[in-house]
């Protein structure tokens, strides 16, 4: 690291705490001499001075978080000549300044206008020079907030919510924000500012939960900063090994879910302070309950009348919960406190009217999610599913997913909720949704451990033996058929019998095919788009119709090649056809024909969903690709095709070619997964009836599809159909091939022979 870039302090063993106030001090220090040496020799006459706002004026400064000031001056003539003396020598030292020159005059204007200047000023702090400015500019930020806080703290509501958006979770998302995120640090900023203005709504902002939870989240930042060495908030996957290692965790795990853990508290606290806020600004509509009911709503929140005999039962919460999700309620969280101290049992097995309850909230859709949380919180969601415990804040840690477990599968729930008029039995879709990856965060395969879990979580919640069976399988197959949709060819007979062999009824089917819409949508914008929907859909269409009886072969499964493509076979022409996102290619005598293309698009940074081809008795060859558009939607398919003529009339060094972008872009690849990508080849003989299927498990890369095609071309195999997945760093790439004779190939021999080849492309 050069020397410009060195922080004006090293941490050294000191906490974080320690550290960012010995940096501020460090800091004063350095621009006093800078103002002593440079600025004072500039005005003998004084009227200036140097003012620390933000978190460097509350006496905190992280390793390279930026220094905000203010340069306060009384009409100095010479006052940009006087700035740049005290800029310059922090610029020179590779240090970001926040800064503002003004009168005072100027400063009440930068206060009235400007929320971010007016919160900044809260922690106003003299530095150097004329302390009067300083104490004449804290009087009119003092001023400000007496007689215009209401209006904002309504700002710094309204900077809350969009922030929140912007920047996504802390607890709950892969690669928190620990700075602009909703429970990050600047929420903990937010709810000190306010509590000038409301020292009552806003006391959670001295609460010792939230200062623990501010500290740890602070400590995460310090050691970041310290570890990249610049001013970096994101806490990336591909730094959070290291960074639990430098924190002295045993692993990226357990730093993510103390992460996860304070960023949940910071966000809990503050959500309610702002909740609490809102009230008072808005009445919320009066609820009529029935005059016996146990519960009272009270601006926006629901709870328990207090009384000495009152009971703390599981129904009665979980009546508070569903009605509180439906109605858009809070739950009272001294209410909740009253529950957690209780000793609330949750009968086994659960009545007809628990079942209907727990089903009900998870109807409620993303209100459920509010609620379920809530609940956590108090430790009581586990009261109803002890397994919660274990994927509570777990981390998933592979960029293709967003949330941790805890809020993958709620909000999992909440999108099955939206999609149960597709089903039979709402209540068992969204227990299902809720339960399908309850087996993470344990050792050993999620899916087999959560299937055990299930069938002792179902029982306890008192579904008859049938019911719990559905609930299992969901679990079982909830991979089943986005894998088959996105790894098999669907114009195979085999791919259609082999799901409605393992769904048995168009019931589950549906049910399946709703958790598998959800499930995708709550991983993430990766796993889910109208490529993969349609897949989907059309694997669900024609198992539904071999399930109610009809025949494969009356289906007409159309596969590749179609018409068309067919006729320009017979033409025995080179021929192309481009469409948005599909190229087709058709060329004489050209076995190698899928690679080459394969080659060429690999060139041309596209990455490939499908691919299928053809070879006919003339030795015309053909192939279709779907690929990946771009950002801007539409692939320029001019030079792309022009890349594929060369290389079939010999003029591309295609291997050469690949390998040198691949080798290009290599460095700005980065972490996507803790664990590293599998490698594997698989090859069934069993899920398709005309041909052999290889499933090659790799590290994605560029040119994977070109060196894997390029491996089976030379073994004389013919290519049917390749499909091209990738999950973060990992591509799950599958092919029907047969042999030269359009066979399966079932000689033990070329068996090993293709694994050979396969393996050695894979390194």
């Amino acid at each position: 690291m050069p020397p410009s870039k060195l922080p004006l302090l090293e941490i050294g063993d000191r906490s974080a705490l320690t550290y960012v106030k010995a940096h501020a001090e460090a800091t004063d220090r350095w621009l006093s001499e800078i103002f002593a040496t440079s600025v004072a020799p500039l005005t003998p006459d004084g009227g200036v001075a140097l003012v620390a706002v933000g978190g460097y004026g509350n006496g905190e400064r992280a390793p390279f978080s930026d220094i905000d000031v203010l340069l306060v001056h009384e009409n100095l003539p010479n006052y940009a000549e006087v700035a740049e003396a005290i800029w310059y020598p922090i610029w020179d030292r590779g240090i970001k300044v926040g800064y503002a020159v003004v009168t005072l005059e100027q400063a009440a204007t930068l206060l009235a206008e400007e929320l971010h200047w007016a919160t900044a000023l809260l922690s106003a702090r003299h530095v150097c020079g004329d302390r009067a400015l300083t104490d004449a500019l804290c009087r009119s930020a003092g001023d400000l907030w007496r007689t215009d806080g209401v209006r904002l703290v309504d700002s710094i509501a309204e900077s809350v919510h969009a922030r929140h958006r912007n920047y996504g979770d802390v607890a709950f998302q892969i690669e928190p924000q620990l700075k602009e995120g909703r429970g990050g640090l600047r929420d903990v900023h937010a709810l000190r500012w306010a509590a000038t203005v409301d020292d009552v709504i806003f006391a959670s902002s001295r609460s010792e939960q939230l200062e623990t939870a501010g500290a740890l989240l602070l400590e995460v930042r310090v050691a970041l900063h310290r570890l990249e060495g610049r001013g970096v908030d994101t806490l990336s996957l591909d730094l959070q090994d290291e960074l639990a290692a430098a924190m002295n965790y045993p692993s990226g795990h357990e730093l993510m879910v103390d992460v996860a853990q304070a960023g949940r508290t910071v966000a809990w606290l503050s959500d309610e302070a702002w909740a609490a806020w809102t009230r008072t600004r808005r009445p919320f509509p009066h609820h009529d309950l029935d005059p016996a009911s146990p519960y009272i709503v009270n601006d926006g929140t629901i709870g328990l009348l207090p009384a000495e005999t009152q009971e703390f039962s599981a129904q009665n919460l979980l009546e508070l919960a569903h009605y509180a999700a439906l109605h858009g309620l809070a739950l009272d969280r001294d209410t909740l406190a009253a529950f957690a101290r209780s000793a609330m049992v949750v009968p086994s097995p659960w009545d007809a009217r628990l079942r209907q309850l727990f089903a009900g909230l998870l109807l409620t859709r993303r209100a459920a999610i509010d609620v379920i949380d809530d609940l956590d919180h108090f430790d009581l969601f586990t009261r109803f599913v002890p397994e919660w415990h274990a994927v509570r804040c777990c981390p998933q840690r592979n960029v293709m997913h967003t949330w941790t477990v805890d809020r993958h599968l709620c909000e999992t729930a909440a999108n099955a909720a939206a999609l149960v008029d597709r089903v039979e039995r709402p209540d068992l879709l969204v227990v299902g949704a809720l339960l399908h990856d309850i087996g993470k965060g344990r050792d050993g395969d999620h899916t087999e451990i959560g299937m055990e879990l299930i069938e002792t979580i179902g029982a306890r919640m008192g579904y008859p033996d049938e019911e719990v069976a559905v609930l299992v399988d969901l679990c079982k197959h909830h991979l089943l058929l986005p894998d088959f949709a996105t790894r098999r060819d669907l114009a195979d007979p085999g791919t259609i019998n082999a799901v409605a062999a393992a769904v048995d009824s168009v019931e589950f089917l549906e049910m399946l095919a709703a958790l598998t819409e959800a499930d995708s949508i709550a991983t993430g914008p990766a796993t889910w788009g109208t490529w993969k929907a349609g897949l989907l859909q059309e694997l669900v269409s024609r198992t539904t119709r071999v399930l109610e009886g009809e025949a494969l072969e009356d289906m007409g499964l159309a596969g590749f090649p179609s018409d068309e493509v067919r006729t320009a076979m017979e033409r025995g022409e080179l021929w192309f056809d481009t469409q948005k996102a599909t190229l087709v290619a058709v060329a004489p005598n050209e076995s190698a024909l899928l690679s080459r293309v394969a080659g060429a698009l690999a060139i041309s940074g596209l990455d490939v969903l499908d691919a299928a081809s053809f070879i006919d008795d003339d030795h015309m060859s053909a192939c279709r690709f779907t690929v990946q558009p771009p950002a801007t939607g539409v692939v320029d398919w001019e030079p792309v095709v022009d890349w594929v003529r060369r290389a079939l009339e010999g003029q591309v060094a295609l291997t050469a070619r690949v390998q040198q972008r691949a080798q290009r872009y290599q460095r700005f690849q980065r972490t996507l997964a803790a664990t590293p990508p599998r490698v594997d080849v698989v090859i069934d003989n069993h899920v398709s009836d005309v041909s052999t299927v290889l499933e090659v498990h790799a590290p994605d890369s560029i040119g994977l599809l070109y060196r894997i095609t390029q491996a089976l071309s030379e073994l004389c195999l013919e290519i049917r159909t390749a499909k091209v997945q990738t999950f973060g760093p990992q591509a799950v790439d599958s092919f029907y091939v047969v042999n030269h004779h359009g066979h399966k190939i079932l000689e033990r021999g070329t068996l090993e022979e293709i694994d050979r080849a396969l393996r050695f492309v894979l390194g």
